[in-house]
């Protein structure tokens, strides 16, 4: 359809990657991972071109991920509000970022870098830059999330983003039949998503997941040699491995059970996070960034087909 001069584009816009069988959709709103596939393998529990995915799917997590009570949080002696869900859900959740349009900075052979910029608003008063790298090979996407202060004084944030694993589960509920290795040590206690506290040793080896239902921040990461602790999914349709590096000190994992009808426990969501939930209220493993400062995480999703 052709430009009509008088009105800005409604048409769907993604940016698209491929490298041998393995092809990327990245979402301009939001900036983040619409589809990943290879050949008939959906890697990824993506949405239509187009549509508001449920559960922040392939989502970008900043200033903040997860959830802050009440969307209240003080910094250096100011109280901010940020917006709340609902009334019935009265926190801030995922950031700010998930209908922002993002641009396309860079286009290589196999890979796009996007980004936008996180103005200044109500409960969120510093003005963030913000850029991601996505490179796709035959059998591994790299992704790294690039931050910039572009305001005049320092600047608190945390990020997240939010991929759902799919290893080929057919209906709701197939996930329970895959196999989840976390690396991890020791999970945040919470109550309705929000810190209590409290923490608890954690058991990565889940094994068969069968019918446990998990939505947990894990932390106290088991890395290797050189820093990269790696998940491990594996299902009829193959294997999935991410792995983040030491950027990314927490994960969360959620295997969908709070999703609407139709799409609960069909993949499983790891999330790499720099910080826990209530982060900006709690200033826990909180970035902080001088103006002009810089932050960047990389993690990878590599697959196996059965």
């Amino acid at each position: 359809m052709p430009l009509d001069p008088r009105w800005p584009s409604s048409t769907p816009l993604d940016a698209e990657v491929t490298a041998g069988g393995a092809r990327l959709a990245v979402d301009l709103r939001g900036g983040g991972l619409r589809e990943l596939a290879v050949g008939e393998w959906q890697l990824l529990d993506g949405y239509p071109a187009g549509t508001v995915p449920a559960g922040r799917r392939g989502g970008v997590l900043l200033p903040w991920p997860n959830r802050l009570r009440d969307g209240r949080w003080r910094w250096r002696g100011a109280d901010l509000q940020l917006d709340v869900v609902s009334a019935a859900s009265p926190n801030a959740v995922h950031g700010l970022l998930s209908a922002q349009p993002w641009a396309v900075l860079d286009e290589r052979p196999a890979g796009v870098t996007v980004g936008t910029v996180l103005q200044p608003r109500a409960g969120y008063p510093f003005r963030l830059a913000a850029a991601i790298d996505y490179d796709l090979g035959p059998e591994l996407l790299t992704v790294t999330v690039r931050v910039r202060n572009a305001g005049g004084e320092d600047a608190p944030f945390g990020v997240g983003m939010h991929p759902y694993l799919h290893v080929g589960a057919a209906a709701e509920g197939g996930v329970a039949d895959a196999e989840l290795t976390v690396p991890a040590r020791t999970a945040m206690v919470v109550d309705g998503g929000l810190p209590t506290g409290e923490s608890r040793p954690f058991d990565g080896a889940v094994g068969r997941i069968g019918d446990r239902a998990l939505d947990d921040p894990v932390t106290d990461l088991v890395r290797d040699d050189e820093g990269w602790a790696r998940v491990e999914l594996r299902g009829p349709a193959g294997a999935l491995e991410l792995a983040v590096d030491r950027s990314w000190p927490w994960l969360q994992v959620y295997t969908g059970d709070t999703l609407p009808a139709g799409q609960r426990r069909r993949s499983v969501a790891v999330e790499p996070m720099t910080c826990p939930p209530s982060a900006l209220a709690d200033g826990t493993d909180l970035v902080v960034l001088a103006p002009e400062g810089t932050w960047s995480g990389t993690w990878t999703l590599g697959w196996t087909p059965a």
